[in-house]
């Protein structure tokens, strides 16, 4: 497999020169008016576990 040596970390590429809307550090402004009460997620259990019964009858299905 060959390497390649062209490539640059993007830490260390060159910024753009253009000024830029986005700034470096975050609008504490925004951050501070952000309702968290606004976040809520439901947690679904999707693969759960089989029953203590299942577990056995399978255990003796596997035996016949």
């Amino acid at each position: 497999l060959g390497h390649c040596t062209d490539w640059i970390p993007l830490a260390l590429a060159p910024r753009s020169t253009s000024s830029a809307t986005i700034s470096d550090k975050p609008d504490m402004a925004e951050i501070e008016k952000f309702d968290k009460l606004k976040l809520k997620t439901e947690t679904q259990e999707k693969n759960s576990l089989p029953s203590k019964e299942t577990i056995k009858q399978e255990k003796q299905a596997d035996k016949s």
